[in-house]
């Protein structure tokens, strides 16, 4: 059995031993837990450890507060070659820590739909628009550029602006249904026209490009059987999209009009347009665009269209990046897409962790320094450092209290502020709120320096 040695600060020493008795049954490793001659452990850099611990003999591994600053590599230069890694940056995380299950981990990424990114009213944009909006959808997960035309009339610029996105490297799709437009994309580098039906698909034979086809009637596919017929005997490459339909109108048919179709084609290529629900519902379209390609997966529609117009929709590119390799994972190795993507929880956090009654107390018991900690759990805020411990559910209020006992400069007061707002807001939306650290949006997260590292700056 392996022993590990956990390095804390004088502060968390007690939380810790409690959670290792019967974490250390559960995953089967003995353990001793070595106390640094600091408070936060999290203040505490490599180099410091280096020269204020030394570890026993008969350890196995060494795990750190994932806090500390500095390069693992100073330690082993100083300790040996013992097996030292980081842990969670929050020891209430190590249960999770230990029991992360590594099957099938190593393949997670992998996927295999394609996503389209439309550029809105291209034709209203600059070249220079067209390419920085196009450069950003590429970074954000994008595999084609789509342009998308407005029906008012022929784009004179469209072979320029695909022959510009070309030109950086970029593939380049087309959505419209005038066949001129169409023609001139084609023959700049287009490889793909969104989209033909009875109205426009004779023009597509010389195109020399692929194509979606869609029902001239959405509602009950009218006309897409034979244009899939027509597009086949001019051995014209094309895919199929019977058209998602918003919520109230038609929706659910809609999503049995993509069965119908698989069941009568098990071969064919498919394509989804996400926009019409994700720009169309009041809601953020990360869950959505979750549920959406998860139903790709199943059905094996290996390619989806989205935009990114409505203000609830601007990361929608990036979302379906993430969803993508999340269904592709669920659905080949057949477990459920639940904790392996947790950059795709936004709002709230996974899973919240609380210090309860009873550390606080032994913390407002043991604190020296007149320092400000602040939590927030079970409803409230809560401000300790060694004179005091407040409660409330009004930062106002607890900052007049503050004031009253404290004399408080107006730095400080602003950085008291700023913590008790990210701390309101935690309790608000149902996130872990810790001091000095930002909250946690997902792939949407900005990382914050903390107070002590912008002082040493």
């Amino acid at each position: 059995m392996s022993h590990i040695l956990f390095l804390t600060g004088k502060l968390a020493e007690p939380s810790l031993r409690r959670l290792l008795v019967d974490l250390a049954a559960q995953a089967g490793f003995e353990y001793s837990v070595g106390v640094m001659p600091i408070t936060v452990a999290a203040l505490a850099t490599t180099p410091w450890i280096a020269r204020h611990f030394r570890p026993s003999a008969g350890v196995d591994r060494i795990i750190l507060p994932g806090l500390c600053q500095g390069d693992i590599a100073e330690l082993r230069h100083e300790w040996g070659d013992y097996l030292i890694e980081k842990g969670p940056n929050d020891l209430r995380d190590l249960p999770d820590y230990f029991g992360k299950p590594n099957q099938g981990k190593s393949a997670y990424g992998r996927y295999d739909i394609e996503i389209l990114a439309e550029i809105n009213h291209a034709p209203r944009l600059s070249r220079d628009e067209i390419v920085a909006l196009a450069t950003k959808m590429r970074a954000d997960g994008a595999d084609v550029i789509d342009l998308g035309c407005d029906p008012d009339g022929s784009w004179a610029g469209v072979a320029d602006a695909v022959k510009a996105l070309k030109d950086i490297g970029l593939r380049v799709s087309l959505d419209s249904l005038d066949p001129v437009e169409a023609a001139h994309a084609a023959k700049a580098g287009a490889e793909l026209i969104l989209s033909v039906n009875r109205s426009n698909r004779d023009a597509c034979v010389d195109w020399g490009c692929e194509v979606v086809a869609i029902p001239d009637v959405p509602a009950n596919c009218q006309g897409l059987a034979e244009t899939m017929a027509f597009l086949q005997h001019h051995g014209v490459r094309f895919r199929v999209d019977p058209v998602l339909e918003p919520i109230a109108f038609g929706f659910a048919p809609s999503l049995g009009r993509y069965l119908e179709t698989r069941n009568a084609h098990p071969a064919i290529e498919m394509m989804m347009g996400v926009g019409n629900l994700t720009e169309l519902t009041d809601a953020d379209s990360a869950g959505i665009n979750v549920v959406l390609l998860g139903f790709c997966q199943e059905l094996g529609i290996r390619s989806v269209l989205t935009t990114e117009v409505i203000n609830w929709a601007q990361s929608s590119v990036r979302e379906l990046d993430l969803a993508r390799r999340l269904v592709y994972h669920a659905c080949k190795e057949h477990v459920l897409p639940k904790r392996l993507e947790p950059r795709l929880v936004l709002l709230r956090d996974p899973k919240l962790r609380e210090h309860g009654e009873e550390t606080l107390r032994e913390l407002a018991g043991h604190v020296a320094d007149r320092n400000f900690r602040i939590f927030a759990e079970r409803g409230k805020l809560h401000v300790i450092n060694s004179e005091m411990w407040l409660q409330g559910t009004d930062p106002f209020e607890l900052f007049a209290e503050l004031a009253k006992r404290a004399e408080i400069d107006p730095s400080h007061a602003f950085y008291l502020g700023y913590e008790f707002a990210k701390a309101l807001t935690a309790l608000t939306l149902g996130k872990n709120y810790v001091q000095d650290q930002a909250l946690c949006w997902g792939f949407l997260t900005l990382p914050e320096k903390g107070r002590h590292e912008k002082k040493t700056r």
